[in-house]
């Protein structure tokens, strides 16, 4: 049985590492013949995922992003050893609220990854959080 493809990044948390990820990502969408829109899709989960785990995991260290490429299907992991969180306490903001006023436009990351992506799972502790997006070569009949 031969060994699926992978690559892993270490990313240190600075303004706009981000894009390393996307960049990659894109590479690897390329690489198994995505189409724009899926790769667009995947490229922009990814950046929600990444300033997440860089904004609010308060981790000191790195964020880890593993893509493992499959037949028929890409699978993202984003990794950090931050404080965790619990994903039941996360509030899906209300549009009107926020549209007339000044609070931030902000806070629908998780929201927007689960509909670019095709499965998302959430893992998270006090030892850290390991967010698993999962793209669909083939569309899905959901």
């Amino acid at each position: 049985m031969s060994k699926k493809p992978s690559v892993e990044l270490k990313l240190p948390i600075l303004k706009d590492m981000e894009l390393v990820a996307t960049q990659t990502a894109e590479i690897v969408a390329k690489h198994m013949d995505l189409s724009e829109e899926k790769t667009g899709e995947i490229s922009m989960a990814l950046i929600e995922a990444c300033i997440n785990a860089f904004e609010h995991s308060e981790s000191k260290s790195e964020v880890y992003i593993d893509f493992l490429i499959e037949e028929d299907q890409l699978t993202i992991k984003v990794i950090d050893k931050g404080k965790g969180f619990d994903q039941s306490n996360v509030k899906i903001p209300k549009i009107e609220s926020k549209l007339n006023s000044d609070e931030r436009k902000r806070g629908w990351g998780i929201m927007l990854i689960k509909e670019l992506m095709d499965s998302v799972d959430f893992e998270s502790d006090h030892t850290g959080t390991t967010l698993t997006m999962i793209k669909k070569k083939e569309a899905t009949n959901e």
